[in-house]
């Protein structure tokens, strides 16, 4: 980016340490000049006021490892060891393919389980800092959320684990979670190819959830107004991680949302009548859009992942 040029960034501090006003930084522009989708926004790389960078942390397992910007941002296994270790005791964990599903599914679940707790478990398949996503954090003020998560080389949560399977533990039973809702953070990477997308980490989701003691709920991906055809209907995404699951998640039978493919390999469950959307986002003052699109274009993506939140809650023991 040339000098004197006005133009938005973010410093994640825990990478840069602190910034102030007037210092220089060196920017990675890259995502903006390729129109990637992050908001017009720069990233800061370093902070050119300082010469190195100490921020000591609180053990010693450390993100981003063997990188320049690997830091020690703490190790909640270390804290927690009987919790991490613990079964997930049935409680449902409800694996996204897309970030924008995370607050539809969390919107479902309050209004069918009032008082119940739900945490956001965030994967590294996408964005890596959950200080990237502004419907998290609104989730968190709402009450909608009781915590989050970041697995493995994701970072700022509430507690940090070093894998998903450790992440669901200590989210049940640090954060005393009735059910989780599982995804990577904005951003998730396609090819256009059946097997190279992050979406597909939701197979490894299920399966886990399923060997641990939870009961896997999958949320499914639908759309009517996707220009891409891989997309309309069911993704080509849900098919493809239901090949690679070996456990039979839950499904939300949600009329557009289910297809005979989903139907043999899923345990599908009539959760009634499905409430609003547009009415849920209203009433917690929270907007949601998927691939920049709202619930009155895309009513069967809203719909199926208010679905699966409301199924979360009815499974919940």
């Amino acid at each position: 980016m040339d000098s004197g040029v006005d133009a938005r960034a973010y410093s994640l501090v825990e990478l840069t340490g602190a910034c102030t006003v007037g210092d220089r930084v060196v920017c990675n522009t890259t995502a903006v000049d390729r129109a990637l989708g992050t908001g017009g926004w720069h990233v800061v790389h370093w902070n050119l006021s300082r010469n190195s960078l100490e921020q000591p942390g609180p053990d010693h397992v450390m993100k981003l490892r063997y990188t320049s910007l690997q830091a020690d941002v703490g190790t909640s296994e270390l804290r927690y060891p009987e919790q991490a270790d613990a079964p997930l005791e049935d409680a449902p964990v409800v694996a996204c393919t897309l970030h924008s599903q995370v607050p539809l599914v969390a919107l479902g679940f309050a209004h069918a389980a009032p008082g119940r707790r739900l945490a956001y478990v965030m994967t590294d398949g996408a964005a890596l800092p959950v200080a990237l996503s502004d419907s998290v954090a609104a989730l968190c003020e709402r009450g909608l959320l009781v915590g989050t998560v970041t697995a493995g080389h994701a970072f700022g949560g509430d507690l940090e684990a070093v894998g998903v399977p450790s992440a669901l533990s200590l989210a049940r039973h640090v954060l005393e979670a009735d059910a989780v809702v599982a995804a990577m953070g904005p951003g998730v990477v396609g090819t256009g190819t059946a097997m190279g997308t992050t979406a597909l980490e939701a197979a490894h989701l299920l399966d886990t959830t399923a060997r641990r003691g939870g009961r896997p709920v999958l949320c499914v991906r639908t759309s009517t107004a996707d220009r891409r055809g891989r997309h309309q209907g069911v993704s080509h995404h849900v098919h493809s991680l239901l090949e690679l699951a070996f456990s039979t998640p839950a499904v939300a039978d949600v009329p557009g949302a289910v297809d005979d493919a989903v139907s043999a390999r899923c345990d599908l469950h009539d959760v009634g009548e499905i409430p609003d959307p547009g009415q849920l986002q209203e009433a917690a003052d929270i907007r949601v859009t998927t691939m920049g699109r709202g619930h009155d274009q895309e009513p069967s993506f809203f719909s199926a992942a208010v679905a699966a939140g409301v199924l979360a809650a009815r499974l919940c023991s």
